[in-house]
């Protein structure tokens, strides 16, 4: 084990000091607003793969949700009710034959989301991602499709929940 020189714990405390002044948070510091101790989630449908990713990223920033309706009363209760999303295909390449080489794949997440004592807001985003295709080998291609759009409803499951702080209108 080696003694850190002087050197290095100055440059160490100068990028501490740094980073704090600046205002520099980890991601995943601030889950939820303040104030706020669970989510209402519901949705046009049960058991959608984009619902199912959602509750498995709640468990993992440890964030309390029910899918029993609130009391009006209830002001440290975030309602999240997730609409129907949708996927797109653009056509990005052709082979010289003429068959789709390559996609771009857009999932649309649509939500709305109501805080205490404000109204509820609509938010609409996507998330994007090229998608190749192979017609000689159309079974790996099947899989791989049905991978990526997992990889799409969880990327777009975590951007749901880290922008839940920014939406509430007492921070802003």
């Amino acid at each position: 084990m080696t003694i850190p020189t002087v050197k290095t714990l100055v440059l160490l405390l100068a990028t501490v000091v740094a980073l704090s002044a600046c205002g520099f948070k980890l991601r995943s510091a601030q889950a939820l607003p303040p104030g706020i101790e669970q989510i209402y989630l519901s949705g046009s449908q049960q058991h959608t793969p984009f619902k199912r990713a959602v509750v498995d990223y709640l468990k993992i920033y440890q964030i309390p949700y029910t899918s029993v309706a609130p009391s009006t009363d209830e002001q440290k209760t975030v309602a999240l009710y997730l609409m129907q999303d949708s996927l797109d295909r653009r056509l990005l390449s052709l082979f010289p034959t003429g068959q789709v080489a390559e996609y771009e794949l857009v999932l649309t997440i649509r939500f709305q989301v109501a805080f205490a004592g404000q109204e509820p807001q609509f938010v609409e985003f996507d998330v994007t991602r090229e998608y190749q295709d192979d017609p000689d080998a159309i079974l790996a291609k099947s899989r791989e499709l049905d991978l990526v759009l997992s990889e799409l409803r969880q990327l777009a499951a975590d951007r749901l929940i880290r922008m839940l702080p920014s939406l509430d209108s007492r921070q802003n």
